[in-house]
């Protein structure tokens, strides 16, 4: 048996708690910002420093993989069982900008604790939570008399997440062999609060597309030829307010082809949240909700697909009045997809939809940018449930389930790789991610620490992948 003893763990982590907190400090002062080119040579000394301490840790491989923009750090440890399973850890050790002067209470990399709470720019995303593995597998080690882990671990910590992860599907495409895993943890993501530790089961991908509309040559007078030739911001409005229905669903034809729709078992476990609506419209700064008639907020957010307008422009925006046709405007969509649903097919409905709507006499291009897919873990996967229990173990509560209403990059590695990703973090909302003062509750990072140590044991003992 693989199980790792509670009390063994408990004490391992808080004798080595303090030289942890340290070693974290340390890689939090390195500003590995990806996003500003002058801090290039910031992040290739991130992805060395991580590369030293998990050889320290006692990978006995860990590489610094180069890209065609920042490096990704891989490691791997294996275990001393050939059928035990194989686990790909993902995180990213780059970072947002952050300076003083946009509201810190300190340097942002001058890491500092106050009131149990450690705040730098990276403690919650995502070094931290990258970070817990290292003293979650010595305390797996020493709790079991292991010399290697019960699964055998690979960790992949890329350096561009903070700027969409330009060249990360290229890396795991070329490194595939290297990657390959029966199952992805994610450490990159969050739970509901502090009270109520959460397992994420999905988030959503995500195709954005830019449509540009023209009309005459040049802008020309409203009196002279208004009511007589085509408006491309006339044309943009009406593009616009034909993108839903009365009941605030896309109307692109095809767009909902191949949703996978919630099951009544998971709209009723969303309904287990402790979810206030008036304190969730606070924090977005809204007055009100709407979307998808039929579901609740939290299902709209996290399990059904939408179009949003990001952006419209064209014709004058100065002080007072041009009376104007513009030559031109624009539209920026974006789309949030669910699971069954596929970007490239997306991309043909929406371009098939703008053709339609787009009257004669005006010309339009739209480009499509990088597409993300969604992903979804099944509530029956036998990993997902290792991970419910380990996590359950160290909170001492049950665990409850959410998904992600954003996107990321982990639907490349399900993709790719051809494994199921699951979601382990334990940040809070309130640690403020890409905000002034991001933080990190000590208590729950330790809590991640104690989930990631009993957690390759659980897998080990319920789960042998089908080879």
């Amino acid at each position: 048996m693989s199980q790792t003893p509670d009390n063994a763990v408990r004490s391992y982590i808080e004798q080595h708690r303090a030289a942890f907190l340290d070693d974290l400090t340390a890689w939090l002062r390195i500003p590995s910002v990806s996003a500003q080119p002058d801090h290039a040579p910031d992040v290739r000394r991130s992805a060395d420093w991580l590369a030293g301490k998990l050889r320290e840790t006692g990978f006995p491989t860990a590489e610094v993989w180069p890209t065609a923009g920042a490096p990704a750090v891989y490691a791997e440890w294996p275990a001393d069982d050939p059928a035990a399973p194989t686990v790909l850890v993902y995180g990213h050790h780059d970072v947002q900008p952050a300076a003083r002067q946009d509201g810190w209470d300190s340097d942002p990399f001058e890491p500092v604790v106050r009131d149990n709470r450690l705040y730098a720019r990276g403690a919650a995303d995502d070094k931290g939570q990258v970070f817990f593995h290292t003293l979650g597998v010595r305390a797996h080690l020493a709790a079991t008399g292991r010399t290697a882990p019960a699964v055998h671990l690979k960790l992949l910590v890329e350096g561009e997440e903070e700027s969409g992860s330009p060249h990360f599907r290229a890396l795991v495409e070329e490194r595939a062999g290297r990657l390959a895993a029966d199952a992805v943890i994610v450490s990159d993501t969050g739970m509901w609060s502090e009270d109520t530790p959460t397992v994420c089961t999905g988030m959503r991908g995500l195709a954005e597309c830019e449509i540009r509309l023209h009309g005459p040559a040049q802008d020309i007078h409203s009196g002279s030829f208004g009511g007589a030739v085509p408006n491309p911001a006339t044309a943009a409005a009406r593009l616009v307010a034909a993108l839903h229905d009365e009941h605030a669903r896309v109307a692109v034809p095809g767009f909902y082809d191949g949703v996978v729709e919630l099951t009544d078992r998971e709209r009723e476990l969303f309904a287990e949240l402790p979810f206030d609506e008036e304190r969730w419209l606070r924090t977005a700064k809204s007055h009100a909700t709407q979307g998808e008639a039929g579901h609740t907020t939290l299902e709209r957010i996290w399990a059904r697909p939408t179009a949003e307008v990001n952006g419209i422009g064209g014709g004058y925006q100065g002080p007072g009045s041009k009376t104007i046709i513009p030559s031109s405007a624009m539209v920026k969509l974006s789309f949030r997809l669910v699971a069954g649903q596929d970007p490239a097919h997306i991309e043909k409905v929406v371009r098939a939809w703008t053709a339609d709507q787009v009257p004669t006499g005006v010309r339009y291009e739209i480009e499509f940018a990088s597409a993300t897919r969604p992903c979804l873990t099944p509530l029956d996967h036998p990993a997902l449930r290792s991970v419910v229990r380990a996590m359950g173990r160290a909170f001492g509560k049950p665990v409850l389930f959410t998904r992600e209403g954003g996107s990321g990059p982990a639907a490349d590695l399900q993709d790719v790789l051809g494994a199921p990703v699951l979601f382990l973090g334990i940040s809070v909302p309130s640690d403020g991610w890409h905000a002034p003062n991001e933080k990190v509750e000590l208590d729950l990072l330790l809590k991640g620490v104690e989930t990631s140590a009993y957690l390759w044991g659980e897998l080990a003992d319920t789960w042998r992948p089908t080879p």
